[in-house]
């Protein structure tokens, strides 16, 4: 897949792997839901390599499924899970930091 031009500070950070860039589209994106198509789209990773972790995030709890569109099935961060919450707050404690520091040396 094509590499994200501007990287956030959460792959800077947490480094880019297809899961973190799945976490970073959905922290970004938590008040919708999607199918997974466009999350594997929207995150730049690919449909087979979303297919390997997808299951295992909805069974921990961490994705819900929201709705059913003819065959497409969709799904949203799930923000009582507290994997999510902690998620979604060490992203907005390195926004802070990163706008803190004048250098915006923070991570890489």
């Amino acid at each position: 897949m094509k590499e994200k031009q501007n990287k956030s500070i959460f792959l800077k950070c947490l480094g880019d792997t297809p899961q973190l860039r799945v976490f970073d589209f959905l922290i970004d994106n938590h008040m919708f839901d999607f199918p997974m198509t466009e999350i594997a789209r929207q995150s730049n990773v690919s449909y087979n390599s979303i297919k390997t972790f997808f299951p295992q995030l909805i069974t921990a709890g961490i994705l819900i499924k929201t709705r059913k569109i003819g065959k497409s099935e969709y799904f949203k961060f799930n923000l009582a899970h507290p994997f999510s919450k902690s998620l979604i707050q060490l992203d907005w404690g390195l926004v802070k930091r990163k706008n803190l520091n004048k250098e915006n040396k923070i991570c890489a």
